[in-house]
């Protein structure tokens, strides 16, 4: 469990808070400093856990990259981007912190199987018995729509696949062969789930720096070393749901969250490096207000109204403490809470990354790692 992430509260001098989530401070219990290879976690799971995970800081070397960052922090591409959005992918600079936003509102519904989750780019695996869930970024389908949404299941497993390349995709490029062998050349990795879908699998891929990008033609990818943990946990027959619900709303510990993802078509302008054209919900608003119910009066509408541009993906608390009311966590953890003033207050001291992200240019749309 964790304590409120939170946007600006409705007092003081209002800038632009997400701007700064890469440049925040964060008390010493949150940085992730080291360049340790952080796998895919299991987190421990009740009846009522809404959000699981711990954002952080990774400390950038010379030579790094973000996709390097996001595959060593087991993040997606654009998961990452819409974070640090001011720094170069290329080049975040030697001693720099790079925001790790490894906290997620779990999918509404059954908590059953493998749920897929893909406008957040992330698979969810609720092992038997129901006391843990598992968290993986994907890559998707390159076209709004390509992966079939609703209900499936694991109808096989294969080490090795072969690649029977479909007529659609000898289509778009002649010179591919009628089947790729095993290997190198081959984009299914070492692994994949047959579904019951039949003309689309789970599998993994060897241009690991797809994933967190819009990439396929409509299987889900993970990382090489995801799907081999996957692989070995998930048994023939487990149950495969798959949403693409942007938007998700979940009281915890007396506070309103709001987790909002990037559209497909944003998705894919910050994979092109491109600015993020805002693409305000038509009902947030009203989801807001519904999922309030008698607590309307406490909602931080211009931390919604920010949520609703900046699509950070992550949750947010977006409600105020009720008037007279001190601050409380329930005796949870405590994380930072973004001020509009650009700054991150925490009741808890300790130690900060010494050199925060500058602005920087953003490489040109053809650049490449």
């Amino acid at each position: 469990m964790i304590g409120s992430f939170r946007l600006p509260t409705s007092r003081g001098p209002r800038r632009a808070a997400f701007a700064v989530l890469a440049s925040s401070l964060l008390t010493s219990s949150l940085l992730a400093i080291s360049s340790q290879v952080a796998r895919a976690e299991t987190f421990a799971l009740a009846a009522d856990t809404q959000i699981v995970g711990t954002p952080g800081f990774y400390v950038a070397k010379a030579g790094d990259t973000l996709l390097d960052v996001a595959r060593d922090n087991d993040l997606g591409y654009a998961q990452l981007m819409t974070s640090n959005r001011d720094l170069d992918p290329w080049r975040p600079g030697d001693g720099h912190a790079v925001f790790l936003p490894n906290v997620y509102l779990l999918p509404p519904g059954p908590r059953k199987g493998i749920v897929i989750d893909l406008l957040g780019q992330r698979l969810y695996y609720f092992p038997p018995g129901g006391k843990t869930v598992e968290a993986y970024p994907i890559g998707a389908g390159a076209e709004a729509g390509m992966t079939p949404r609703g209900t499936t299941k694991v109808v096989g497993k294969v080490v090795k696949p072969a690649w029977y390349v479909p007529k659609s995709i000898r289509e778009e490029q002649p010179d591919l062969p009628a089947m790729v062998p095993p290997g190198p050349d081959n984009p299914l990795g070492e692994y994949a789930f047959r579904l019951g879908w039949t003309s689309y699998l789970i599998h993994g891929t060897n241009k690991p720096y797809g994933i967190g990008r819009n990439v396929s033609h409509g299987c889900i990818h993970l990382y090489p070393e995801d799907i081999e943990k996957l692989f070995h946990e998930v048994p023939i027959g487990t149950p495969v749901r798959v949403t693409d619900d942007p938007m998700r709303l979940a009281w915890v510990d007396g506070e309103l969250y709001l987790a909002l993802a990037p559209t497909h078509a944003q998705i894919e302008e910050i994979s092109q490096n491109q600015p993020m054209r805002p693409s305000v919900p038509k009902d947030l608003h009203a989801r807001v207000l519904a999922a309030a119910g008698a607590e309307a009066n406490r909602i931080d509408w211009h931390a919604v109204d920010e949520i609703g541009n900046r699509r950070p993906g992550m949750p947010i608390a977006i409600t105020l403490a009720p008037e007279g009311a001190g601050e409380s966590t329930g005796g949870v953890a405590e994380l930072p809470r973004i001020d509009t003033s650009g700054a991150v207050a925490s009741s808890a001291s300790g130690d900060v990354p010494e050199n925060p992200p500058q602005d920087v240019p953003a490489p040109s749309a053809n650049a490449v790692p």
